[in-house]
C-alpha cells in the first residue's frame, strides 16, 4: 500500500428653486441626508476596514438598508474597531495594519484531494481529501497550528486583539497538560481539529492503531471542548489509504495539510515559485523559545508582516469548506 509523504419641524415653509419645502418634506429629507452621510461613513470605514484585521461585520446581500439612526450606530461601531485595531497592530509591533478578510463566499468550493495526494480508492470511497490550498480567488490565506506544546498567553491575547482567525490541530500527548488554555481559544472562536494523540508516524502503523489514534483523539477533543472535530491533520503530512480510511470512520471529513510554513526566523515553500497563492494554507507550531529563536508573538508577527506586504488576508479555514 503507497504511503503519501510530505517532509475578517414645525417652521414655515421653505421656498427652494420654486418648490415648498415643508416641515414633513425637511424631516424627510433630512433623514435621507442622514442614510447618505452614514453609508458613506461605512464605505469609508470599511475600506479603511480593508487595511485592519480579520473580524469587521459585512451586511448581509439583499438586506434592506437599516434607519439612519442603526446606520450611524453601525459606522460608529466600525470607526471603533478600527481604531482598536490599528492602536492593536501599533502594540504588537506590526509593519501594518493586517487586512481584512472579505465575507466568505455564500457557495462554498468543492474540496477534492491535490493532484498526486490521492491514495487508492479515494473517489470510489469518498475518503477524505487532502489538500494544501483552498479554490478560491480571493487574495486570503488560512493560518493553521499545529500540535499544542507551547501555552503562550501573550499569543492568545494578540490573536483576539488583532482579530486573526487560526485553525489548531491538536494532540493530545501535548494539550493534556493543560485543556483549559486551549478552552480559552476555542471560547475566542477557534475550531479546535485532531493532529491524532501521540503524534506518530501513521504509515508505519496498522489500520486499528491508525484508527485508535485518530478516534481517541477525537473523543478527548468532544469529551473537553463539546464537539468531534471534521478536520484532521496527519503529523508530518504523512498518510495512506489505512489512514484516510480510519479518520472516516471516525467523522472526519477532510485532511488539510499545507502549501507553506512559516517560522520565527523564516518560510518554506512546497512550490517551486516560493511564493503565496489564493486560498493557501500556512502551517506553524505551537513552539517557544525553547524550539525557536523567539516567541509565539514573533512568529504571528513575521506571518502577518509578510501576508499584508503581499495584499493577502487571514481567513478562517473552515468558513470555506
Amino acid at each position: 500500500m503507497g504511503s503519501v509523504v510530505q517532509n475578517d419641524k414645525n417652521r414655515a415653509p421653505v421656498r427652494v428653486r420654486g418648490r415648498s419645502w415643508t416641515p414633513l418634506r425637511r424631516a424627510k429629507a433630512g433623514a435621507r441626508a442622514r442614510v447618505a452621510v452614514a453609508l458613506l461613513a461605512v464605505t469609508a470605514v470599511a475600506s479603511g476596514c480593508a487595511q485592519s484585521p480579520g473580524g469587521a461585520a459585512h451586511p448581509a446581500p439583499g438586506q434592506q438598508a437599516p434607519p439612519a439612526e442603526a446606520l450611524d450606530s453601525y459606522a460608529a461601531r466600525l470607526r471603533a474597531e478600527q481604531t482598536a485595531r490599528v492602536a492593536a497592530a501599533k502594540r504588537w509591533h506590526l509593519a501594518a495594519v493586517p487586512l481584512t478578510a472579505p465575507a466568505p463566499p455564500a457557495s462554498k468550493p468543492e474540496i477534492t484531494a491535490r493532484d498526486g495526494f490521492e491514495v487508492e480508492g479515494q473517489e470510489e470511497e469518498n475518503l477524505p481529501p487532502v489538500f494544501t490550498t483552498v479554490p478560491t480567488r480571493q487574495k486570503v490565506v488560512f493560518l493553521t497550528i499545529d500540535d499544542g506544546e507551547e501555552k503562550d498567553p501573550d499569543f492568545l491575547r494578540m490573536m483576539s486583539e488583532l482579530r486573526i482567525p487560526y485553525t489548531a490541530f491538536l494532540s493530545d500527548y501535548l494539550v493534556n497538560k493543560d485543556y483549559g488554555y486551549f478552552k480559552k481559544m476555542q471560547q475566542r472562536g477557534v475550531v479546535l481539529n485532531n493532529h491524532t494523540l501521540h503524534h506518530p508516524y501513521l504509515p508505519g502503523l496498522s489500520y486499528a492503531q491508525q484508527k485508535h489514534e485518530i478516534c481517541a483523539m477525537q473523543d478527548i477533543i468532544e469529551k473537553q471542548y463539546g464537539k468531534r472535530p471534521k478536520l484532521f491533520r496527519p503529523p508530518y503530512g504523512n498518510y495512506n489509504q489505512d489512514t484516510l480510511r480510519a479518520a472516516k470512520t471516525c467523522g472526519v471529513k477532510y485532511a488539510p495539510i499545507w502549501d507553506e510554513e512559516v517560522f520565527v526566523d523564516h518560510w518554506e515553500y512546497r512550490e517551486w515559485d516560493r511564493d503565496l497563492h489564493p486560498g493557501d494554507i500556512v502551517l506553524t507550531h505551537f513552539r517557544g523559545r525553547k524550539d525557536w529563536k523567539g516567541t509565539m508573538p514573533d512568529m504571528v508577527r513575521r506571518f502577518l508582516d509578510h501576508v499584508t506586504a503581499k495584499g493577502y488576508a487571514v481567513a478562517r479555514l473552515e468558513d470555506y469548506l
